[in-house]
């Protein structure tokens, strides 16, 4: 429980604010979003863990504490406020001001750039699917055979980006004519920024080491931690926009999603702490694969409506499957070691 405890302070001290905000219905509203919120993001956690593992104290304390700042104050209100006027070429404390006052033509615009946020996000998302499960290093698959094929396809340079590149070829024939320019703008973004992110983490490993050095560290820390947060971002933009489905009142949602984000956080530093991602081999597979259909949806999204429900269940479903098949290969590997 230690683990939580700081998302039990912040659970009560957003709950308190949404009863003085919006009465008892503020709470129940504010309640159901958080759940929300953590259901949809449990494979968020997962792969959080995995890149969190290799970070030092320090920068697991600055990811739950400036981290959680970041992820509710800066992606879910202040992020979707400044795309919002980017889109509609108003200012921003305009469009603040719409979204405190005017909750329901915010949402209504921060709907209209659906389009831009699901190709960038769903572009990033899509990145880190394939980053993972075209990784030829990678010696344990959870699919056998057909995954370890697939893998190999990693010895060929840059096949991630090829394959997103080609994709959105493919995409832009298929969108309306006139949001396709912005879908491959927003995409291509997308791509560009995890490969950034990406090769400045490679940039800082001594590649005759093998190891970092001291200043690398703290600097492989800050990129880290970036990751995190824009992968973050990738997972809050359709949860921001479908929690308007909920309620158009900003405050609400942003305490709702700000519990959530914190409750995600902690079951992050958790799996991190408890060595659940050792345990659970194919837990990180499960995750990446959950992140897998959820790009897909997030792309699909740009031309049809797809409820948040085949999202979250289709991400349980594979959690609970990879978590069965740990328990199953670990049970196999003591019966092999016992004989």
């Amino acid at each position: 429980m230690q683990h939580f405890r700081l998302s039990f302070l912040i659970l009560i001290l957003c709950l308190t604010a949404a009863f003085f905000w919006g009465g008892m219905v503020g709470v129940f509203i504010a309640f159901v979003l958080a759940i929300l919120e953590v259901s949809l993001s449990f494979d968020n956690a997962v792969v959080n863990a995995s890149v969190l593992k290799r970070m030092n104290k320090r920068w697991q304390h600055y990811f739950l504490t400036w981290g959680i700042l970041i992820a509710v104050f800066g992606m879910r209100l202040v992020f979707p406020v400044l795309i919002v006027s980017i889109a509609t070429s108003l200012d921003f404390v305009s469009v603040a001001q719409m979204a405190l006052y005017d909750s329901k033509t915010y949402s209504q615009y921060l709907t209209d750039v659906h389009v831009e946020i699901s190709a960038f996000g769903g572009t990033f998302l899509l990145m880190v699917f394939f980053s993972f499960i075209l990784d030829d290093a990678k010696e344990l698959h959870w699919l056998g055979k057909i995954e370890e094929r697939i893998s190999a396809l990693g010895k060929l340079k840059a096949i991630e980006i090829i394959l997103v590149l080609a994709l959105f070829l493919v995409i832009q024939k298929w969108l309306p004519p006139e949001i396709r320019l912005e879908a491959l703008v927003a995409g291509i973004s997308g791509l560009i920024l995890f490969v950034v992110v990406d090769s400045l983490s490679a940039l800082f490993e001594d590649e005759e080491q093998g190891e970092y050095t001291a200043g690398a560290v703290k600097k492989s820390g800050i990129i880290s931690f970036i990751y995190l947060e824009v992968l973050d971002a990738s997972f809050s933009f359709d949860g921001v926009i479908g929690a308007f489905a909920i309620t158009q009142d900003v405050i609400i949602i942003m305490l709702g999603l700000a519990i959530g984000a914190m409750f995600v956080r902690s079951l992050t530093v958790y799996l991190v702490n408890k060595g659940t991602l050792d345990e659970y081999v194919f837990l990180e597979h499960g995750a990446h694969y959950a992140i897998g259909v959820l790009a897909a949806i997030m792309l699909a999204s740009m031309r049809y409506h797809i409820s948040e429900v085949v999202t979250g269940l289709t991400g349980a479903i594979l959690i609970a499957l990879s978590v069965f098949s740990s328990i199953r290969y670990n049970r196999a590997e003591q019966q092999g070691r016992g004989d």
